[in-house]
């Protein structure tokens, strides 16, 4: 939809200007599994401090395991689970504490794990799938689910699949979803040469 497309000030790529994240999504269409992992090969060649590549990623497909899928579906916060309910595949992203040859604190990982996830949102769009990013969930359950190691954290739910109307959707997430993107002036977030001095 025109309006989900990045109002960009500047030259960007059309994936990134294509990228965003709905809430609707197609429960009766399966993801392929040769795009799944080409999302997931995406997100394998992120950069990383050291080659070091901290993220690991639980895949929850419900075509293919359903009682995994629900695992960690039972992890999200109720308002997520409304429309998160029809992905087909849900993943949860972690994060490692130290480097796996030295044993050294990874101060990088979670940065890291966040770029090996927007390198798999992209992959998504250029897939014509859909992504979205899903923060409310129970850490602590998700942990005790999966059997995710103690100096594993987990960082992010992510819902993937294709994308359905917004009438698959409760009525009250119709604005939301509707909603044109939006983004701050370059100048908040960049500065020339010292802090504040907004970019021109």
């Amino acid at each position: 939809m025109a309006h989900h497309r990045a109002d960009a000030h500047a030259d960007i790529h059309d994936i990134i200007a294509r990228r965003w994240s709905p809430r609707s999504f197609d429960a009766s269409q399966a993801l392929e599994h040769q795009k799944l992992l080409s999302c997931l090969e995406a997100a394998r060649w992120a950069p990383s401090c050291y080659g070091d590549e901290p993220w690991r990623f639980v895949v929850c497909d419900r075509f293919a395991d359903e009682a995994g899928w629900q695992k960690l579906f039972s992890c999200l916060t109720p308002k997520n689970q409304r429309w998160a309910a029809k992905a087909p595949v849900l993943l949860l992203a972690c994060a490692g504490a130290t480097f796996r040859a030295s044993g050294n604190p990874n101060r990088w990982a979670q940065y890291d794990t966040g770029a090996a996830v927007m390198s798999l949102s992209l992959q998504a769009t250029a897939e014509g799938l859909a992504s979205r990013q899903i923060g409310g969930f129970d850490a602590d359950k998700a942990r005790a689910a999966f059997a995710i190691p103690d100096d594993f954290t987990p960082m992010v739910a992510i819902a993937l699949g294709y994308r359905a109307g917004i009438d698959t959707l409760d009525e009250d997430f119709h604005a939301p979803e509707l909603d044109e993107r939006k983004r701050r002036p370059l100048g908040d977030h960049c500065f020339a040469g010292t802090w504040n001095r907004p970019l021109a």
